[in-house]
């Protein structure tokens, strides 16, 4: 249920950052900043209480970083990422694969129209709900497929949920 837990932090902090921009006509910046203040005015507090409770609250830097595995792997995913698309664009460019071109084009011009009707917050947000529906959906199988393997008497060993 782990995914289920993502999906829904996901939605709740996808539909704040979407109350934040379009609604209010804010940007992306001044809703980081809002998230600062709050953040630093709450900790300043908590620090003031903390003191004057007289509790001792050690805060080890060293837990707020990632490991160095983890940051090459996001590094390495956006690159990988980047790249595929440049090389979908390039071959579309050249005109050889016509079938890839007009897939693309196809792409860009659905994407350009929904930009002219709708703001771009919109349809970002739009596509966090979906890929939210999709951890859900996905969990949701392999626990279902967890379901029928112990009806079907398979050792529950083997599962892993």
């Amino acid at each position: 249920m782990g995914e289920v837990g993502k999906a829904m932090g996901l939605l709740i902090s996808g539909s704040l950052v979407y109350y934040h921009c379009a609604f209010r006509n804010a940007s992306i910046l001044s809703l980081f900043s809002d998230v600062i203040i709050v953040l630093l005015c709450s900790l300043a507090i908590l620090g003031l209480l903390f003191r004057q409770l007289n509790i001792s609250v050690p805060v080890d830097p060293l837990e707020w970083q990632i490991s160095q595995d983890t940051a090459n792997g996001i590094v390495a995913w956006l690159a990988n990422t980047i790249g595929a698309t440049e090389s979908v664009l390039r071959v579309a460019a050249t005109g050889h694969d016509k079938r890839l071109f007009f897939k693309v084009v196809i792409c860009l011009y659905i994407l350009s129209a929904l930009g002219r009707l709708i703001s771009g917050v919109t349809v970002a947000y739009a596509g966090l709900c979906l890929f939210c529906l999709y951890m859900v959906a996905e969990n949701s199988q392999s626990f279902s497929a967890c379901i029928r393997r112990r009806r079907n008497g398979s050792p529950a060993e083997q599962d892993n949920m």
